[in-house]
């Protein structure tokens, strides 16, 4: 796919158009990559143009994701960026942030070029998240300002947490100055060493090593001081206890520069479901107790939760074979996110993609492309969402070269018929179209 716009005209008829503005029912005319016309009296423009079904459906802006871990380079046989976009893309997704740690990391503008150029053809745009530290170890700070001159706007060791203070008080001081975001992966790694899920009632019942909630926490606390002390921005990715939220909410009300994302999995699944000793229920952070995933829903509908963000994992299958104490954590979820909030989550369709679409896009520095109003010259990136069809998950049927999805053979509400990019139809009725 190339950057530029696609020429043929495309008439999505039928639909209720939703964004940020509000909602409303019209047909949406795309011609040379951009929304020409929003309306009702369109049917001058069928003659020649691609005509796009969304009766009964949702039209909006196309989803963002904050949170993919798409493997390459270096771990190609779990995931590539060409098969992890295209299952975005059948997700909704139009955008998403490739997480940097990758093999080499993504901790110079070499490695983030690489990624940037193997996104150039693929089916939803890359957008590139750098390491904060050299090889996410910890020790000495990336080149920032030359990954920050590739248009990078999201930096994260993702994966680990940066342990010491002083290094990530720089960091967010070098940070503020080039006008770029830090995304931390809260966990005290010395509190949660050994810990292979949530450490409480089931991790003593199955024997299995936790680590407890407090790992979390405490970087969550430290980072929204340090953010306080340095006045730069944060961000905190798939937090997954109340407390950690509750923390963020009461930030909030005092002014914190502070933005905070969860996972559908910490919304959607809880420590109970490790009782089958399943790899794929492992994941990091682990999965929680009733009482913190209603807590994450909590935050959701309140606004102390800015985005839902995949977490996107793929392993693959050997990887995920191994024993429990030994596999490594994570699962997909570009193709279930957006009916796993349709199913799970009580909110409005307004709310729900606040959160997936235009709120994420914001925060990955993406909202001139993605995310904005569905108006005339806007960019026509775009999702076309069923909110009432049910479907089952089959895990052998996803895009993804992984198949580590915790949700096969569940029944979910919601799906996304049509993806648009840059006026391009890349999903039709369901299907990828490269």
């Amino acid at each position: 796919m190339s950057d530029g716009p696609f020429n043929q005209a495309v008439l999505i008829r039928g639909g209720t158009v939703v964004d940020a503005t509000g909602k409303r029912v019209g047909d949406v005319l795309i011609r040379n990559g951009v929304v020409e016309a929003v309306g009702l009296d369109l049917d001058d423009a069928i003659a020649g143009a691609q005509v796009l079904d969304a009766s009964g459906c949702i039209v909006g802006p196309g989803l963002v994701d904050l949170h993919s871990h798409l493997r390459e380079p270096g771990r190609e046989e779990s995931e590539t960026v060409e098969t992890g976009a295209r299952a975005a893309a059948l997700g909704g997704y139009t955008a998403v942030v490739a997480m940097p740690n990758t093999d080499p990391p993504i901790d110079c503008a070499a490695v983030a070029r690489q990624v940037f150029e193997l996104g150039a053809r693929a089916t939803c745009e890359v957008a590139v998240a750098g390491a904060i530290t050299v090889g996410r170890a910890g020790k000495l700070l990336a080149p920032l300002a030359e990954m920050a001159d590739l248009g990078i706007r999201l930096f994260t060791d993702d994966g680990n947490g940066v342990q010491d203070a002083r290094l990530m008080r720089r960091a967010l001081e070098y940070a503020s100055a080039l006008g770029v975001t830090l995304a931390q992966h809260c966990e005290d790694s010395s509190l949660a060493a050994g810990g292979h899920m949530h450490e409480g009632e089931w991790s003593s019942r199955l024997g299995i090593p936790g680590q407890p909630g407090e790992a979390e926490e405490l970087m969550v606390m430290r980072d929204l001081a340090l953010s306080r002390l340095t006045r730069a921005p944060i961000h905190f990715l798939h937090l997954s206890t109340a407390t950690s939220l509750q923390m963020v909410r009461v930030a909030k009300q005092g002014g914190a520069r502070v933005t905070a994302e969860v996972a559908p999995h910490h919304f959607s699944l809880t420590d109970a479901a490790v009782a089958s000793y399943d790899t794929v229920f492992k994941v990091n952070p682990p999965l929680r107790p009733p009482a913190d995933v209603a807590a994450v829903k909590a935050a959701l509908a309140d606004g102390t939760a800015d985005a839902i963000a995949t977490d996107h994992a793929p392993h693959a299958q050997e990887d995920k074979e191994a024993p429990f104490d030994q596999a490594p954590p994570g699962m997909l979820g570009l193709e279930t996110a957006l009916a796993l909030a349709v199913t799970e989550l009580d909110l409005p369709i307004e709310r729900l993609l606040a959160l997936l679409s235009w709120q994420p896009a914001a925060i990955a520095g993406l909202a001139g492309r993605h995310g904005g109003p569905i108006v005339a010259g806007a960019a026509a990136n775009l999702c076309v969402i069923d909110p009432e069809v049910t479907w089952v998950v089959d895990a052998t049927r996803l895009a993804s070269r992984s198949r580590n999805c915790p949700y096969a053979g569940r029944t979910l509400t919601g799906r996304v018929r049509h993806t648009v990019l840059r006026g391009e139809p890349v999903v039709i009725d369901g299907e990828a179209q490269r």
